[in-house]
């Protein structure tokens, strides 16, 4: 399998690309990365340095890649954080690129946009064009509780209202949602809840709430989702496998106090989970 991987990435730490990538390399599948921003950390940490790129320089390596012609062997994109509107074509542009060449490709996207406490922490335009244009265009989508509020104009406060956003979102165009991190009246204070929809059906995974504040785990588990959902045709399947590799990898990083997701020193839970969770069928 191979999959083209367009998002931020960082040098230092595990976000974006350096938090999708390796996941995906170590369940065997092949793949290229684009990067949208190069920064030297995630900018959580109050300072940086690097620069986000622009559409043209996206496009440009989208053409290099297309030249080796093996766009035709390319099962789908992923696509995260985007920094401007123009990089959000060039991605948009890359996905019918890749369509073209195959259309059984499928395309992800985590509509990067905000979170719950933090609202929207993207530049402007970026949420409209998340709503707009990357998300009809997506097969699957992952958005964060936050997101899917903001992308179905609804409050998420139980299960059923969570599932009818959920509803709402897919007649933009997704078929398949994976919402990240839910937390509704239903959940208990000690747990959090991931919820996928496919086809008129909800799976619901729920997992003991840890006590950390890392960044790149929303990018891990978009990742780990769409190569098990590609696999599989399954998102129970996905959702199950994509929660216990996360679940695994977050406990590892909480145990050892870590402020960056240990990716690496945890890549075992990425093929062979500590521990699953029951998959609901709600």
């Amino acid at each position: 399998m191979n999959i083209l991987s367009i998002q931020s990435h960082v040098a230092y730490g595990h976000v974006g690309n350096a938090s999708a990538v390796f996941p995906m390399q170590r369940l065997g599948v092949e793949v290229w990365p684009i990067h949208t921003v190069q920064f030297s950390n995630h900018t959580g940490y109050g300072a940086w340095k690097g620069r986000v790129f622009d559409g043209p320089s996206i496009e440009d390596l989208v053409d290099g890649i297309a030249e080796r012609e093996v766009l035709s062997r390319c099962d789908g994109v992923l696509s995260g954080y985007m920094g401007s509107a123009d990089i959000g074509t060039a991605i948009l542009g890359a996905v019918a690129r890749v369509r073209g060449a195959n259309p059984k490709a499928l395309y992800c996207c985590d509509p990067v946009i905000g979170d719950v406490g933090r609202g929207v922490f993207v530049r402007p335009g970026i949420p409209e064009f998340m709503r707009e244009k990357a998300v009809p265009a997506a097969d699957i989508i992952t958005p964060n509780q936050f997101e899917i509020e903001y992308l179905s104009g609804m409050e998420v406060t139980t299960l059923e209202s969570a599932k009818a956003a959920v509803s709402t979102v897919q007649t933009l165009g997704p078929d398949v949602v994976l919402v990240t991190s839910l937390s509704t009246h239903e959940t208990p204070p000690d747990a959090i809840d991931l919820l996928a929809g496919e086809a008129g059906r909800f799976w619901r995974v729920r997992t003991p709430r840890l006590s950390l504040h890392v960044n790149g785990a929303g990018d891990a588990i978009s990742a780990l989702f769409f190569v098990h959902y590609a696999r599989s045709r399954s998102a129970a399947l996905a959702l199950g496998e994509a929660a216990a590799s996360t679940y695994g990898l977050l406990k590892r990083t909480a145990d050892a106090g870590s402020r960056e997701i240990l990716t690496v020193e945890a890549q075992d839970e990425f093929v062979a989970p500590t521990q699953h969770f029951p998959v609901e069928d709600v």
